[in-house]
């Protein structure tokens, strides 16, 4: 059974085009029609949830909304035979929280194909210290070592006090491999390094437009999380037969260099999507994070807020003050 209302956090936009948030009173009648119904015990915070918060076209085009690409929670009730109720279960990216309400709310419902079992080492909480962060990571680690073994060098992690960048950080130190953390925020130092990164660059040192088509081997591999001219000088930096993956475009979407990166030193630049990552492959690597994967102190990564204090964090990642994972708790007991 299911309460007749339920708490959320919703985003209105006015006749102006401003939007506005609050805590409101929700019925699951508001809830699209799909087949699994969700108590969510626990939520967490992306930027992307935050840009939908504040009305970003790119992200969420109709409103009221309730934004949060993650949930974890149980299955209250549900019209497919693969889930059950009384399932604990995942549901990350999709559609939720952009179009469809999110997690940010008590109750989601969602196609049956949207949702993940939770493994079973691993807790609600940690399995949104994760969130599609973590999957990002995953799946980004994933491509990395099937090419770069840790006696091959440092792997370098750009925007690395991002959420897909901290946990990027931990889950390759866990797997042995020495990492250098870029970063622009000199007060998140020590907390890269407390995570298991080995030397921190600062952001300038590959910022800079560099004319050569290659640059002084220093990395055998490489994780970016925000594009641009980092991503450039990443690849430019990168040794032979090295890896680089990319998921985010903050800097910018513009990549101007040669092919000589790839035809002389034999790179490979892998692009990373885990909004419609096949459920096979998102089951895996959920599998992973849950056991040989799963970094020492991994809750240390985050801070659990109520849903009160949601509207404050957001304001935090949209002013570049946000560091780590931000574990939203809806009522878990």
């Amino acid at each position: 059974m299911h309460p007749e209302s339920f708490q959320a956090f919703v985003t209105e936009q006015d006749t102006n085009g401003e939007c506005t948030s609050r805590i409101q009173e929700r019925t699951v009648g508001d809830l699209p029609d799909h087949s699994v119904l969700i108590r969510v015990h626990y939520s967490s915070l992306n930027y992307k949830d935050a840009l939908s918060a504040r009305g970003h076209k790119g992200v969420t085009k109709q409103y009221p909304h309730t934004p949060g690409i993650d949930a974890v929670g149980t299955v209250v009730s549900s019209c497919s035979d693969h889930v059950q109720a009384g399932n604990k279960v995942i549901v990350t990216s999709y559609d939720l929280g952009m179009n469809t309400h999110g997690g940010f709310g008590e109750y989601i419902c969602v196609p049956a194909e949207w949702v993940v079992p939770l493994p079973s080492n691993m807790s609600m909480k940690e399995a949104m210290a994760f969130g599609t962060a973590g999957l990002t990571a995953g799946m980004s680690v994933q491509r990395l070592i099937e090419t770069v073994q840790p006696a091959d060098g440092p792997i370098i992690v750009s925007g690395a006090t991002g959420g897909v960048g901290l946990l990027s950080i931990a889950i390759l130190a866990h797997l042995g491999y020495s990492v250098t953390a870029l970063s622009g925020n000199k007060q998140a130092y020590d907390v890269l390094r407390q995570h298991g990164a080995q030397t921190v660059l600062p952001r300038e040192e590959l910022m800079e437009e560099q004319s050569r088509p290659l640059l002084k081997e220093q990395f055998a591999g490489a994780i970016d999380t925000v594009g641009g001219n980092i991503l450039v000088n990443i690849i430019k930096s990168t040794k032979a037969l090295g890896t680089i993956t990319c998921c985010g475009n903050v800097a910018s979407a513009q990549l101007e260099l040669t092919v000589f990166p790839f035809i002389l030193r034999g790179l490979s630049l892998i692009g990373i999507d885990s909004q419609q990552y096949p459920m096979h492959k998102r089951t895996a690597v959920w599998n992973a994070l849950a056991n040989e994967w799963k970094p020492d102190g991994l809750l240390d990564l985050c801070t659990e807020i109520p849903l009160t204090d949601l509207d404050q964090a957001i304001t935090s990642m949209m002013n570049n003050t946000h560091t780590g994972r931000t574990i939203i708790n809806l009522g878990a007991n």
